[in-house]
């Protein structure tokens, strides 16, 4: 998918308003582009309005615009429908933990009661004494995309994202069929603050070359480029379109370069070149 704008959502009050940014013109919400339209971020693309949105940030007044560094991003929208996370992806993080590298994607799915956005608390549960947290980049599904190849895979993507995936590790040290519970935890999947198009996320350079980092209190943990996954982020779309259909808004996180411990009072971020920065505080949950 070719376009240009950033998606995220905006926080003004307790709404999360859906909005649009343009790189040269600025930040403007969807309701301003489109009077009447209430939807959120993946509406925009399950309704297919992103070719109408850049027609129209082209030629609606300046007056419609703002600063993005002047707002407050919330997650880009709260309820995707199909939200895959992918195990074990980078070899230097399976060597880490012992394991191999699965000869398939070692995919797990997550409930959509995990999603927060940036700046929002990663709560520890009570029954976890060793949670991690994961930076990601995330592939967003763009359009209905069912048994494609790899070689088009990327034409289904809407754009790339940030996340901070998390883990009860110490429960699923206990039983590996323990990853479902150890993965769906309140506070366990955070996003944002832009879904960036692949065009500009990749430059003059390629998918590949992406760094995914993990950062916890300021400091670099883990790093890694894409190059280094066993499955590229084309491999995992095209093999999880085979499984069964994607659909606009799904998303599929790659896998992380490295998972590290954090506690109530840290705070965790992803960092993805040429995508942005997601944090998040750390807290204790109940």
């Amino acid at each position: 998918m070719e376009h240009t704008l950033h998606l995220c959502s905006v926080r003004e009050g307790s709404d999360e308003l859906a909005a649009v940014v343009h790189p040269q013109r600025g930040l403007a919400l969807v309701r301003d582009l489109l009077p009447g339209w209430h939807g959120d971020v993946r509406e925009i693309l399950s309704e297919e309005l992103l070719d109408k949105l850049e027609n129209l940030v082209s030629t609606v007044d300046d007056g419609a615009f703002r600063d993005p560094d002047s707002v407050t991003y919330g997650a880009p929208y709260r309820h995707p429908r199909m939200l895959w996370g992918i195990g074990l992806n980078y070899v230097e993080h399976a060597s880490d933990l012992s394991e191999g590298v699965p000869e398939e994607p070692a995919s797990f799915i997550k409930g959509d009661h995990t999603v927060i956005g940036p700046g929002e608390d990663i709560p520890i549960p009570s029954q976890s004494e060793r949670t991690t947290a994961e930076g990601e980049v995330a592939v967003v599904i763009g359009r209905y995309c069912r048994n494609v190849e790899v070689e088009e895979a990327l034409d289904y993507v809407a754009g790339v994202v940030p996340v901070l995936d998390q883990t009860a590790e110490d429960i699923l040290q206990r039983n590996p069929r323990f990853l479902t519970r150890s993965k769906n935890f309140p506070g366990f999947f955070s996003f944002g603050p832009r879904i960036v198009p692949l065009a500009e996320a990749v430059g003059n350079g390629t998918l590949a070359d992406m760094e995914v980092s993990t950062v916890v209190n300021g400091e670099v943990l883990r790093t890694n480029t894409v190059s280094h996954m066993r499955y590229s982020p084309e491999y995992l779309v095209s093999f999880h379109s085979k499984v069964m259909p994607l659909y606009p808004g799904d998303i599929i996180s790659t896998g992380t370069p490295g998972a590290i411990h954090i506690k109530p009072g840290d705070v965790a971020e992803a960092r993805v070149s040429n995508v942005g920065t997601l944090t998040n505080p750390v807290t204790q949950g109940s």
